[in-house]
């Protein structure tokens, strides 16, 4: 009970560092999975292997999207209940969410399988990326159990008030994959095969670090009773997980439609169709390095506020999302900056290709990632409300800019701007779901005032 007892007392500064770093580490690392892939295999396969890779992405986003949904929904509710003094009810919640990981990551695992060949071309392979792609997944698609598992476990390792050993288990997994994919790649010439295999065994690795972990836990005694699947636990869980859960699976299903839009406008455009593919690829997961440290600093900033909103010390929530936002904004100025002025540096770094390829890669940096700025508010604002238990209005805003406002813009812009509405598309949509989620917070704060003032008026 002590790091509970501390996240209701301690300086909320010191608080945030502590578990927002180790998160951002973390996702950082997490992220690298995917940077590190695309970095060699674009130096031996090339510009197809790197366009895999992007057709292959969908599948990662969704191992993160059912990580997050019982993750960060179990550690919601462990916390909450903790914080209200429900000790038993919090074990049950985290047992609840171990088990609902390891059952939905066998379900992908064995559907991926089954499926491998349609579900490639419907995520957008053309006939010269079709066999790297297919390569790739078949191998990665048998991680996606431990994946789910280290991704997931580690939330509950940081709400049970151990946010540095949740960062080892995704560190050693990322240093393993660094470490054998020159390795398997070069070294042994298995090429796409031998960077899939070396992130299998990376993840191999950080599941059972968490699966140690989990079997020591601090604040609760997590027993064989506790991992039950009981319907009343799975549906909270899931409650609470859903708005991180729906922002990932948003992202999915634009990764998908864009794949298909730029391959189908690019090869009506002087780009041709394959140019367009990997370009958005290595953006996508360079941009992922941006998002790691805002979704780090967002899960930091959960146990915080989900203790401190079931004791109903509102001026800690308050303080927590404020600090946590002002640094979000610091890194999303930093990450504009970067992305406006290096980006044929950046593009560069993943292998060389035409005149053309860099030309698109520059545009699309310059364009499609404009309000990088503004980008932190809707991922921290979502986080806040599952955090505080008002799971519709957290999946109400993790959709917005995905799913309300970016897809539709990428379907209907390119008809009138060609490849170019694409890429119009992304800051039209990241600045209206900003505004959105600004108005959204102040109105919470309002609300947390109120009750404030009703309490210190009833003499509690």
């Amino acid at each position: 009970m002590r790091e509970n007892h501390a996240l209701g007392t301690e300086n909320i500064g010191s608080l945030l560092r502590r578990f927002a770093i180790p998160s951002i580490i973390a996702m950082l690392v997490s992220s690298l999975y995917n940077i590190v892939d695309q970095f060699f295999i674009g130096r031996s396969v090339g510009m197809l292997g790197n366009a895999a890779t992007n057709v292959a992405f969908p599948l990662s986003i969704t191992c993160t999207a059912l990580s997050l949904l019982c993750g960060i929904g179990g550690a919601a509710n462990f916390n909450l209940n903790m914080g209200a003094g429900k000790k038993e009810e919090a074990e049950k919640y985290a047992g609840t969410a171990i088990t609902l990981m390891a059952v939905l990551g066998v379900v992908l695992c064995v559907t991926v399988r089954f499926f491998l060949d349609p579900l490639m071309r419907v995520f957008g392979a053309t006939s010269d990326i079709l066999d790297y792609s297919l390569t790739y997944t078949g191998i990665t698609s048998l991680g996606f159990p431990f994946l789910i598992l280290a991704t997931g476990g580690s939330s509950l390792i940081r709400a049970d008030g151990s946010p540095r050993f949740s960062m080892f288990c995704t560190l050693a997994g990322a240093v393993i994959n660094t470490i054998l994919d020159p390795l398997f790649i070069f070294g042994f010439d298995m090429g796409m095969a031998g960077a899939a295999w070396a992130t299998v065994i990376g993840q191999v690795v950080s599941g059972f670090m968490v699966i140690g972990y989990l079997t020591r836990f601090k604040t609760v005694k997590l027993t064989w009773k506790s991992l039950g699947l009981r319907p009343g636990y799975c549906l909270q869980v899931v409650a609470l997980g859903m708005s991180p859960f729906c922002n990932q699976l948003a992202m999915m299903v634009v990764q998908i439609v864009l794949n298909n839009s730029l391959t189908y406008y690019g090869g009506l455009s002087d780009y041709g169709s394959e140019i367009p593919l990997a370009c958005a690829g290595i953006i996508s997961k360079v941009g992922m390095i941006y998002f790691a440290v805002v979704i780090g600093i967002a899960q930091g900033l959960q146990p915080i506020v989900s203790f401190n909103y079931g004791a109903k010390k509102y001026d800690r929530v308050k303080e927590t999302v404020k600090k946590a936002s002002m640094a979000s904004l610091i890194i999303s100025l930093a990450a504009f900056v970067v992305f406006q002025l290096f980006p044929r540096q950046i593009i560069s770094i993943f292998g060389s290709g035409s005149e053309e390829y860099f030309l698109f890669a520059e545009r699309y940096f310059h364009i499609y990632m404009f309000f990088t700025f503004l980008n932190w508010l809707q991922c921290i604002a979502s986080n806040f409300f599952t955090s505080i238990g008002k799971a519709i209005r957290g999946v109400f805003l993790s959709l917005t800019r995905q799913i309300i406002f970016l897809l539709p813009l990428i379907l209907l812009l390119p008809l009138v701007m060609g490849i170019d509405g694409i890429m119009y598309a992304a800051p039209a949509a990241d600045l209206i779901a900003a505004i959105l989620a600004a108005v959204f917070l102040k109105k919470e704060f309002g609300l947390m005032d109120r009750e404030s003032g009703k309490e210190v008026f009833a003499g509690k």
